[in-house]
């Protein structure tokens, strides 16, 4: 919890120092679903499941800073706890990155979104029973952290010229997760779209 709180904290501190010198600043929500290789049984008779399927809300936002070039912070995560066969666990990813950020423009409507960065996946495994704690601190989950590289674009289209402007977006994201343990593959995509709104800029 407290690296989630640091993380935030600089999210704000970025967010609040570039919005100054920021030529565009675009806010985002959306969501999509994650597609992944087929799951295998392991060797030592333990399941191991593909990290794919389910709804995946998303949101963040976007900061040009000179011409088309900027910053982009996201997150993504599982709507509902999946399950995690063997252990009577249920489970949440949560996908997270900061990039950098390229916007060429495809028209007076259209343009791109195209990103390259890195972040971080915390897998929220859920107990499904209290340990007793007495202290406000406790929790039924432990969390797995993992660093990811990530690789995204998308193609925003225009739709809404007053203020806020306000644009969709169809994207894909991928996704290499360091030592992706719990699932059987390193290598994910998150295929989905979201609502924009920009303001400033032209």
């Amino acid at each position: 919890m407290r690296k989630f709180a640091l993380i935030v904290a600089v999210c704000v501190l970025v967010l609040g120092t570039s919005v100054a010198w920021a030529q565009q600043v675009d806010l985002l929500v959306g969501g999509g679903t994650l597609l992944s290789s087929s799951p295998f049984t392991a060797s030592q008779n333990q399941p191991v499941i593909g990290e794919k399927g389910g709804p995946y809300p998303s949101a963040g936002f976007d900061i040009l800073l000179h011409r088309r070039y900027g910053l982009n912070v996201e997150g993504a995560w599982k709507y509902k706890q999946g399950t995690y066969p063997g252990f009577g666990e249920t489970y949440r990813p949560i996908l997270y990155d900061v990039n950098a950020l390229f916007q060429p423009r495809l028209g007076k409507r259209a343009g791109l979104d195209l990103m390259v960065g890195a972040g971080g996946e915390s897998v929220l495994f859920y107990q499904g029973y209290s340990y007793g704690c007495p202290y406000a601190s406790c929790s039924n989950y432990l969390n797995s952290t993992h660093f990811l590289e990530h690789l995204g674009g998308g193609v925003r289209y225009y739709f809404w010229h007053r203020w806020p402007r306000v644009f969709i977006r169809p994207e894909v994201h991928y996704y290499h997760i360091q030592n992706n343990r719990e699932f059987n593959s390193n290598n994910v995509v998150r295929a989905g779209g979201s609502l924009g709104f920009t303001f400033g800029g032209k």
